[in-house]
């Protein structure tokens, strides 16, 4: 394109300008069919003479409008170049943004041109770009922002803009699902009341987002991509139904603790050990539940929304990422040619619970409870046939001699001094007393809890006393070697297995009956049931402390990874049930047998539509589902709130609370931004005008919400 200079003559107050369109350039597609476009800048600026000879257009008139005309051509044949058409809608909307710039009502960093030019997603023969400066400014906000809010009345694309901004996501792989939601309240309808099957219920309220998916993506690839949980669609309601039953155990740094008696402000225990706060708390009501079952006997109970981190053998053998899935989304997948499919987690460290003062060595309470007559009728004494043992417990009791006695047995004599003239009580007594182990037999024994909630070196301590004693190594061909435990206690089994678990390893249990199996010829059979554990613990933690067995055990290859699977999920019937959300950076925390799980959306792309109809407690749950990796957008119009009378509006209260917060972004769009109908324009105009000459407040009337345009749609 070639310009000639603008002549300009003050006394008369008019200017020339030529410019000749260069011969790429079709002056059908720069004028328009039958001068279509053409007729909209003359319109546009009347003071402006334009004629066209050739591939020249010429413009004499009012300085300012031919300035203005020129530009306009300028952007034209900008847009042209990209292969775009213009359309008769276009060229209004250069004008519009051309002329908000000459005014100062925006800064002009934005041309029109690169407006008109910018592609979203290209899909089924169609374009989809922003069309207004606001929308652009929208659409680079959610590139730029975790958080972005899309204000404004219906018709200026927020929705289909978002939605096409999450399917551009989704294909280049930025996250790893899209969800969409709306909060079904409109008009006062309540599903309960609404005939039909659940999905039918909801369908009228959800079939905007619908419809844009189908314009974006393949109509038949989008029920394969739902059902596999790729893309979600559901009432706000349901997404935070991700839920436990009030009663399911969380782990806290004083123990475990019931979800439903959880303050936000809380601690519990993240799958790194470490406390972490907990951000939210929301009751759920009464759902359906499924007992979640891994292979090695560990369970609890969740709903069918609730979230667990997992990965298959493909994923771990192509490096790929841990995705995270529903509970409904498993049922009736769980096997790979007969192998689990789904792997969990495990603790990366032991859990750290704070170091409590206690009474007696952890280790020799190891020794006393493997292998410690503990009844009170008798001195406190020990059996073993490894020497070693016995000196190890003399040394770690102050004031107590171990003195053989004969065969395995040994006695734990309190050390008398000089003078004593009074008999005193025996310390292993007087401490066994004090921890209610006095008097337990071996079907009886169990680890107090200022053991079992203590730091990692006590537990570790305890578990490798009663490995030292009544466990060992167990080698097995071409395999690494395991450790096995036994025990008569169940209370003792549980314990062990939780020293297991809370140190980052796993425990099988297997019960050896005691019917039928002789002890040998000398005592008859066992008069109790055996309780087997087999144990595997993380690289790094010595199961053992006598020599022997950890040679043994090192020899054969140590434990090897502790790993789960999920081996079943059935149905528990209903319960009430409450949700949480903490603050750790992958959102898991530690639940019922050492489980981790979660109730956060990470690398997700989520929608809320019809936001102004939320409830300010709604919006808090919903910002707070926010996982790592995620993006939300928000939008809505504050003009058409579906509210019951005297409810307040999540969206009007959320711009009082977030805006200035970083990485939240609020974009406002107005009726010049309407890309629907150009009625629809006038009539939000006529709306305001009215509101404003009737002092309502932001417009708060009550109407029906309507759902976005599909008007940022180009061809």
């Amino acid at each position: 394109m070639t310009q000639t200079p603008t002549a300009h003559t003050p006394a008369q107050g008019h200017a020339s300008a030529q410019i000749t369109v260069p011969a790429q350039h079709s002056m059908v597609t720069l004028l328009g069919s039958g001068d279509s476009l053409l007729r909209v800048i003359e319109k546009a600026f009347p003071a402006a003479d334009i004629h066209v000879r050739g591939n020249e257009i010429s413009a004499t008139g009012d300085p300012a409008q031919v300035a203005m005309v020129q530009r306009v051509f300028d952007e034209m044949m900008l847009v042209l170049r990209t292969g775009q058409p213009m359309t008769e809608d276009a060229v209004e909307r250069s004008i519009a943004m051309l002329k908000a710039s000459e005014n100062g009502e925006s800064d002009g960093a934005e041309t029109p041109a690169q407006v008109l030019t910018q592609n979203i997603l290209s899909s089924r023969g169609r374009t989809i770009r922003p069309k207004t400066l606001n929308q652009k400014r929208y659409v680079d906000a959610i590139d730029h922002h975790t958080i972005v809010f899309g204000i404004g009345p219906a018709g200026t694309g927020k929705t289909y803009l978002a939605m096409a901004k999450a399917v551009q996501a989704l294909q280049s792989k930025q996250v790893n699902r899209i969800i969409l939601t709306r909060p079904a309240v409109e008009a006062g309808e309540r599903l309960g009341f609404l005939p039909g099957t659940l999905y039918e219920k909801i369908d009228p309220y959800l079939r905007p987002l619908y419809d844009a998916l189908h314009d974006m993506i393949d109509p038949d690839s989008i029920p394969k991509l739902m059902a596999a949980g790729t893309i979600e669609v559901a009432p706000l309601a349901y997404m935070r139904g991700r839920a436990h039953p009030v009663f399911t155990n969380v782990l806290t740094p004083d123990g475990w603790r019931p979800i439903g008696g959880l303050k936000v402000g809380d601690l519990v225990i993240g799958s790194n050990g470490e406390p972490t706060p907990v951000l939210g708390v929301y009751p759920q009501g009464e759902k359906d539940v499924y007992r979640v079952t891994a292979q090695d006997g560990s369970w609890t109970l969740c709903c069918g929304e609730h979230l667990w981190t997992v990965r298959t053998r493909d994923d771990k053998r192509r490096d790929k990422p841990w995705r995270v899935l529903e509970t409904q989304e498993m049922i009736g997948n769980l096997r790979a040619a007969h192998a689990r499919r789904y792997e969990l987690p495990m603790l990366t460290a032991p859990v750290c619970f704070p170091e409590r003062e206690v009474p007696m060595d952890p280790y020799a309470l190891g020794l006393l409870l493997g292998d410690g007559c503990l009844t009170g009728s008798t001195t406190p004494s020990f059996a073993t046939g490894d020497p070693d043992l016995a000196m190890a417990l003399e040394a770690v009791l102050p004031g107590v001699q171990v003195r053989h006695r004969s065969g395995p047995d040994y006695v734990l004599n309190r050390i008398k001094s000089p003078g004593d003239v009074v008999t005193l009580e025996n310390p292993v007594t007087r401490v066994l007393r004090e921890l209610d182990l006095l008097r337990t037999r071996s079907h009886t024994k169990f680890v107090p809890d200022a053991y079992l909630y203590n730091a990692a070196e006590v537990r570790l301590a305890v578990l490798q006393g009663l490995l030292d004693s009544d466990g060992g190594p167990v080698t097995q061909k071409d395999r690494t070697c395991r450790v096995q435990y036994a025990t008569t206690s169940i209370m003792l089994r549980d314990d062990v297995i939780a020293l297991v678990q809370s140190l980052g390893g796993v425990a099988y249990t297997r019960r050896r009956a005691a019917e039928g199996r002789k002890q040998g010829s000398a005592r008859g059979t066992y008069r109790r049931d055996a309780h087997i554990i087999d144990i595997r613990l993380p690289e790094g933690i010595e199961p053992f402390r006598l020599a022997r067995k950890r040679d043994k055990y090192h020899a054969g290859g140590g434990g090897g990874r502790p790993m789960r699977f999920i081996d079943s999920i059935e149905p528990a019937g209903r319960e009430e049930t409450v949700c949480i959300q903490v603050a750790a950076e992958d959102s898991l925390y530690v639940t019922t047998d050492y489980l981790l799980t979660h109730n956060t959306l990470n690398d997700a792309f989520i929608i809320l539509d019809e936001a102004q109809n939320t409830s300010p407690e709604q919006m808090k749950m919903f910002l707070t589902r926010l996982g790592f990796e995620s993006k939300i957008v928000i939008t809505g119009d504050v003009t058409q709130v579906d509210l019951p009378k005297g409810t307040k509006s999540g969206l009007r209260q959320v711009q009082e609370i977030l805006e200035g917060v970083p990485d939240v972004h609020f974009s406002r769009l107005s009726s010049h931004d309407v890309v629907r109908h150009k009625l629809v324009g006038r009539i939000v105009d006529a709306y305001e005008q009215y509101d404003s000459q009737n002092g309502t407040e932001n417009g708060m009337y009550q109407g029906r919400g309507t759902s976005d345009a599909k008007g940022s749609q180009g061809k």
